[in-house]
C-alpha cells in the first residue's frame, strides 16, 4: 500500500466516525409522569430520582398509593390475600368473604384482605392510618398501557414489585360467572395481566394494593 493510500484511510476513518456520531440521534427518554410522587415512609415527599420510597402520590386524583417491596415485610409484592369484609356492629354490616386463604407471612395463620388493612394502619405507613381496599375506577387509574410486553401493566418505575395477577377491589357482591356460578357472588379485581376488571371468588388468593384518599402530601 502506498504512503498517500495510508494518510488517505488514516483520514477517512475518524471522518466517518464523525459523520456517523452526527448522524445518530438517541431516543429521548420517557418523560417521568409529573402526577406521580415518591413518599416516604413518614410521609413526606421525595424527589424524583430518590429511593427507597414506601408509597405513590398521585396528584392527579389525590390518592396515596402503597408501593410493594421484595423485603418480606407487610408489604411484600409476593403476599396474597382471600377478599374479607369484618363485621361491623355499629353500621349493622355482618362479615363478608372468606377469611385466611392467601399466603403472607405476617400472620399467624394465613392471610386475608383485612390482615393487611390492619396491620398497615397500625403502621401508619406514610403517615396514614386510614389505609383501604381502592374502588375499581382508583385502581383501574394506575393501569399503564405502555407497559413492556410480559409486564404487568402498571408503571413499574413507580410501582416496583407489582405481579401480573388479579389485584383485589372494595367492590363485592358481584355474580359470579362460568365454573365458579355455583358460589353465587363474589369480588371484584383488575388483572394487571391486561387492565381489565374480572369477578373471582372471595376465597381466591389474590394481590392487593391499598390506597387512601386523606393523605395531607398529595393535596398540597
Amino acid at each position: 500500500m502506498r504512503v498517500w493510500q495510508r494518510a488517505f484511510i488514516l483520514v477517512a476513518i475518524p471522518a466517518t466516525t464523525l459523520v456517523a456520531a452526527a448522524l445518530y440521534r438517541p431516543p429521548h427518554p420517557q418523560p417521568n409522569p409529573h402526577h406521580f410522587v415518591k413518599i416516604d415512609s413518614s410521609g413526606s415527599a421525595m424527589p424524583a430520582w430518590a429511593g427507597p420510597w414506601a408509597c405513590i402520590c398521585d396528584r392527579r386524583s389525590g390518592l396515596l398509593w402503597e408501593v410493594k417491596t421484595d423485603s418480606e415485610s407487610i408489604h411484600e409484592g409476593q403476599w396474597t390475600y382471600s377478599w374479607y369484609r369484618e363485621s361491623n356492629l355499629e353500621l349493622e354490616h355482618p362479615a363478608q368473604g372468606t377469611p385466611n386463604q392467601g399466603d403472607c407471612y405476617f400472620e399467624a395463620e394465613r392471610c386475608d384482605t383485612e390482615d393487611l388493612i390492619r396491620h398497615t394502619r397500625q403502621q401508619r405507613l406514610c403517615g396514614q392510618d386510614d389505609w383501604r381496599l381502592p374502588t375499581a375506577e382508583e385502581l383501574r387509574s394506575l393501569v399503564y398501557k405502555d407497559a413492556k410486553p410480559g409486564q404487568p401493566t402498571i408503571d413499574a418505575a413507580y410501582f416496583p414489585k407489582t405481579k401480573r395477577g388479579d389485584y383485589w377491589t372494595a367492590e363485592q357482591n358481584h355474580s359470579l360467572q362460568n365454573v365458579y356460578s355455583y358460589l353465587n357472588e363474589g369480588a371484584l379485581a383488575i388483572s394487571f395481566v391486561d387492565g381489565q376488571p374480572i369477578t373471582i371468588p372471595h376465597r381466591n388468593a389474590a394481590f392487593v394494593r391499598l390506597v387512601t384518599s386523606s393523605s395531607k402530601s398529595c393535596h398540597q
